[in-house]
């Protein structure tokens, strides 16, 4: 492999409960009476510009509503909520993403806005392995759409053969595979189920990865 590119939410940052309880909270401030199921249903694993087509279809309020303003709206509680529970990274991925960043150009690949992924970015203390990302303002449908994989195999100049990606969802997995790409699911335990049979291998510790020797 000569590129590995990483979701975030879920795979590197244990963040998508939090954002499921933040757009719950943030709906129902908007006079629909949201549940948690529902909540679950519409965020958890996900891309935003997906996310935003489904809210804006459950109140007037919202309907009118632009991307831009919903999301940082959206974003006061979600980081009003992260306070309870600063420490959202997931040991075994961060670590994992280390590793293959001394030996291949690293990318992340998520459907959050830009600000969510810098802000992750700089919390995870990423920085100095990340080669660059892909955000949710750049492609125009989110996963299981292949687009924004196939968008970072060209920024990093590899073949989507030579890529390997690291995901959580049900959406994630079936993208990876529809780019032609090497797909490793994470399954974290006690966390929602997702339908990640589609992946090439699965972990609950994407630190126990390793890459297979070539034949």
């Amino acid at each position: 492999m000569k590129a590995a590119f990483f979701d975030l939410d879920g795979t590197l940052q244990d963040s998508e409960i939090v954002w499921v309880a933040a757009t719950r909270d943030y709906v129902r401030a908007h006079g629909y009476p949201m549940t948690d199921e529902e909540a679950l249903k519409i965020v958890y694993g996900r891309a935003w510009v997906d996310i935003r087509e489904d809210l804006a279809a459950l109140s007037p309020t919202l309907s009118e509503m632009d991307a831009t303003t919903m999301a940082n709206e959206a974003r006061q509680l979600f980081y009003k909520r992260l306070k309870e529970t600063p420490d959202i990274s997931i040991p075994g991925s961060v670590a994992l993403l280390r590793r293959l960043a001394k030996t291949m150009t690293v990318g992340i690949v998520s459907g959050s806005p830009r600000v969510d992924i810098e802000s992750a970015i700089v919390n995870l203390k990423i920085g100095d392995e990340v080669s660059f990302f892909v955000c949710s303002e750049e492609y125009a449908h989110g996963k299981p759409d292949p687009t924004c994989y196939l968008m970072a195999a060209e920024r990093a100049g590899v073949a989507p053969a030579d890529c390997v990606v690291f995901e959580d969802s049900a959406a994630g997995v079936i993208a990876a595979k529809r780019a032609g790409m090497h797909c490793v699911a994470l399954r974290l335990p006690g966390h929602p189920a997702q339908d990640i049979s589609g992946a090439d291998e699965i972990f609950s510790d994407l630190s126990l990865w390793n890459e297979k020797p070539e034949a």
